[in-house]
């Protein structure tokens, strides 16, 4: 039986009729009452060959993947490392009050703002008299409006009337590993939006412009994005991966020699051995038994230092 596959799914094809399409065992057009069902016809068996049995529709054939198919897409993790995030307070901000009555803060008078910190999240507020304010430091979206929010509380209860207002992610920056080298060299002359300077930088700048994202290509198979937002950063890496996989390195048995040592050397380190300490009781028929034997060599010890005696007393 063939299989005809669509977008919306896997649809069968009779053998007794073909070119319909069946759904649900319902065929796209009428059929007339005297041709045999499907159930019912077979074809005759061509000589020299085995006879097939035959399949009704209902049935489902087994086709054998191939070795392409097999091949599955690697997954390939993103790590966040900053997200950069502004938003306006609607106020004038006395830096001075902020820099004299704030915590964790630093006067950055040659720049005209003010830097504060907060431990969790982790994160670094740029803040001046207009009232903008610039949040770094943060691994998630959610992350950084948190951070946010807590800066402007912190402005709120030093005096300043706050008004959060106009929050916005601004940046995104996240890297990511392939799993081969690139031979970044051949990808930057087939693709015009890639620049390669290697008396600049190591790497190759390729920019995409749905999403909006720049990426920066290493010979290691390590990708820096850096895009408006988390999606477009996946996006980025989706659309770049087809791209760099056509000029993987192949690895020759030194790299996979080196690959096993590094994964062996970050491999975290087998649980200690647990001893099985066990403690050893004696019941009271075994502490009966013993303790004649006990008592016989006391007996014996005691005897034998009256016998010393004797010898010593007899010699003076």
């Amino acid at each position: 039986m063939a299989t005809l596959i669509q977008e919306n799914g896997i649809k069968e094809l009779s053998k007794g009729t073909p070119g319909v399409v069946t759904n649900h065992g319902i065929s796209a057009h009428s059929v007339a009452s005297h041709m045999v069902p499907d159930h019912e016809y077979c074809e005759t068996a061509k000589p020299q060959e085995p006879q097939q049995p035959c399949v009704t529709s209902g049935e489902e054939v087994p086709m054998e993947a191939t070795a392409e198919d097999e091949e599955e897409t690697p997954e390939i993790d993103i790590l966040i490392n900053n997200v950069v995030c502004s938003f306006s307070v609607k106020c004038h901000l006395n830096l001075r009050q902020i820099a004299l009555n704030g915590v964790n803060v630093e006067f950055r008078r040659e720049n005209g703002m003010v830097t504060m910190k907060l431990r969790r999240p982790y994160t670094t507020a740029s803040i001046w008299s207009s009232g903008r304010v610039t949040c770094t430091g943060a691994t998630s979206e959610d992350q950084a409006k948190v951070a946010a929010r807590r800066y402007a509380r912190a402005l709120q209860k030093l005096g300043f009337q706050v008004r959060f207002q106009n929050f916005r992610v601004v940046n995104v920056l996240g890297t990511c590993r392939m799993p081969f080298g690139i031979r970044i060299i051949s990808f930057s002359k087939k693709y015009k939006e890639a620049d390669y300077e290697p008396e600049l930088h190591p790497g190759v700048t390729y920019k995409l412009y749905n999403p909006k994202a720049t990426l920066k290509i290493f010979s290691t198979g390590g990708v820096t994005i850096t895009a408006r937002s988390v999606s477009d950063v996946q996006s980025a890496v989706e659309r770049i991966f087809p791209l760099v996989y056509e000029f993987r390195k192949l690895r020759t048995p030194a790299d996979e020699e080196l690959l096993r040592q590094r994964r062996a050397r970050h491999a975290p380190p087998p649980p200690p051995l647990a001893t099985d300490l066990r403690l050893v009781t004696l019941s009271d028929d075994e502490d009966n038994a013993a303790a004649p034997h006990a008592h016989a060599h006391a007996n014996a010890n005691a005897d034998a230092h009256v016998d010393a005696d004797a010898d010593a007393d007899a010699w003076e």
